[in-house]
């Protein structure tokens, strides 16, 4: 309890990623106790398990930043994923989050039970919380390939977000499955290395010409002395272009979709050979799919050591990939670059609400989010980078931080001694969703596009509005599209475990 009386809820965060720092950060402003809970044994998220060669992340450094930890540090335009990871294991200990984090431990079951969620991990331990957040990224799920005989494969073969950095690739035949950003940039960073690289595309992807250029020393020291210059002219530029380019290009028709489709195709025609370029041509709209961001891979796929195999593959065999014309790509090393289960959010846990109803059945037409952070029927359980939250149109720190003061003062509501819960009403998720399929009919998405940005329902699960709109939506909460149950009298829970042992917190 608070010196005024109020009921402090007691939080639980899933994850210790990106999303769950920014929501630990905001509750600790607000002096409201939290445990995180993260099934790895470090924190990261999407950048703790991805390491494979030439990871860049595709937004620029600039806004790739929380608002209340800038960086002015970031050697190049783009920052690579383990500068990122550095820069989120600084945040962490800066703010001594450390000593609220389970490590190693992954939560499996998060039922709503006597008005609070009960939460059993992979050790068979149960902890009780007033309050669940899932901050568990929707990249995280790795997916591999269906393919007959993957298994009988004699040479090491692996995900690209579990790479194994103990395989030699030197002088080796490597074959890569997938043409996304993660294709394009382990390919283009082994051109030269390996021996042979062949890339396996079933789908042709459209590449924008985004170089990557270092960021002069002088400006890195101005902007280390003077940190206003990036929050006045650097990120306020950055922010300009994606809001006046690339938000309008994917949201509606217009001149800077063109401008894109054009840079696009300008770029696909460096590619010299009429043949490869005809391979390497998508059959679809530009920015469709997630865009893949590159000004070298077009200059590697032409090199003599590389291959684009565009026949599809019938099986893998010990030897290699046998492909459907009946031909055997011998290889030493397969890497699958396949992509992630992009709408399991927080599952494969099991999660159970109100009245026994689990998130499988609230979602067995899609996942889907009022204003993107709560469901319906599940009190007292909110999201991060949920469905229909932004992936291209708005930074995800500035996306997760408005998430998370919405989420703040929901639970400044649940801080009163008379609310026990509160949790979106049906319709005004019915409503909510109702918007979001009509702000979907003027994007890029409603175009008939085959991607992993559309949900099983064929709406996608995308943000189809401005970052202005965001901002305006998540400003406050209307109460009046809230279930709030009144408070019955009841023993003070903790965040002691129900059963089994406290691991990690002081």
């Amino acid at each position: 309890m608070s010196a005024n009386g109020a009921h402090r809820p007691d939080v639980a965060i899933v994850g210790a990623g990106v999303s769950g720092l920014a929501m630990a950060i905001k509750l600790t402003e607000a002096g409201i106790p939290f445990t995180i809970f993260e099934k790895a044994r470090e924190i990261g998220g999407t950048w703790r398990d991805n390491t494979y060669p030439g990871l860049t992340c595709d937004v620029p450094a600039a806004v790739y930043t929380y608002s209340f930890e800038r960086n002015p540090h970031w050697p190049r335009w783009l920052a690579t994923g383990d500068e990122i990871q550095r820069y989120v294991e600084a945040v962490c200990e800066k703010h001594g989050f450390r000593e609220h984090i389970r490590f190693a431990t992954e939560v499996v079951e998060a039922r709503w039970l006597d008005e609070h969620w009960q939460l059993r991990t992979a050790h068979g331990d149960e902890y009780r919380f007033d309050v669940v957040i899932h901050a568990t990224g929707f990249l995280h799920r790795p997916r591999y390939p269906d393919i007959p005989g993957l298994e009988t494969f004699a040479g090491a073969a692996f995900h690209s977000a579990r790479w194994d950095h103990g395989v030699e690739l030197a002088g080796r035949r490597v074959g890569v499955i997938g043409t996304g950003s993660t294709g394009v940039q382990i390919v283009t960073a082994l051109a030269g290395t390996a021996a042979h690289v062949a890339m396996f595309q079933r789908t042709a992807q459209w590449i924008f010409p985004m170089g990557n250029p270092r960021i002069p020393r002088p400006m890195r020291r101005a902007l280390a002395r003077w940190p206003g210059l990036s929050e006045r002219w650097v990120q306020v530029l950055v922010r300009a272009i994606g809001d006046w380019f690339l938000s309008p290009a994917t949201t509606r028709p217009g001149l800077q979709r063109r401008v894109f489709g054009w840079a696009c195709r300008r770029n696909l025609g460096t590619v010299r050979d009429p043949e490869l370029r005809a391979r390497l041509t998508p059959t679809y709209q530009p920015l469709c799919k997630r865009p893949v961001m590159s000004t070298k891979f077009y200059k590697a796929i032409q090199r003599p050591d590389l291959e684009l195999v565009e026949t599809g593959i019938d099986h893998i065999c010990p030897e290699g990939v046998v492909t459907s014309d009946g031909r055997l790509h011998e290889l030493e090393v397969l890497a699958f670059a396949t992509g992630f289960d992009a709408h399991a959010y927080m599952r494969p846990m099991r999660v159970v609400g109100d009245q026994g109803v689990t998130l499988e059945q609230a979602w067995q037409d899609g996942p889907r989010a009022y204003l993107t952070v709560a469901v319906p029927g599940f009190p007292n359980m909110f999201t991060l980078m949920g469905p229909h939250s932004p992936l291209i149109n708005v930074p995800v720190h500035e996306s997760v931080e408005l998430q998370a003061d919405y989420i703040l003062r929901v639970l400044e509501l649940l801080g009163r001694p008379d609310i026990t819960s509160a949790a979106p009403t049906a319709d005004a998720a019915e409503r909510w969703l109702a918007d979001i399929r009509a702000g979907m009919a003027p994007t890029v998405w409603a175009s008939g596009c085959q991607s992993w940005y559309i949900g099983p329902d064929g709406v996608a699960v995308q943000w189809p509005f401005t970052r202005k709109r965001l901002r305006t939506l998540l400003r406050a909460p209307d109460l009046g599209d809230y279930a709030i149950r009144a408070a019955t009298p009841e023993p003070q829970h903790g965040r002691e475990p129900v059963t089994g042992e406290a691991r990690g917190i002081r």
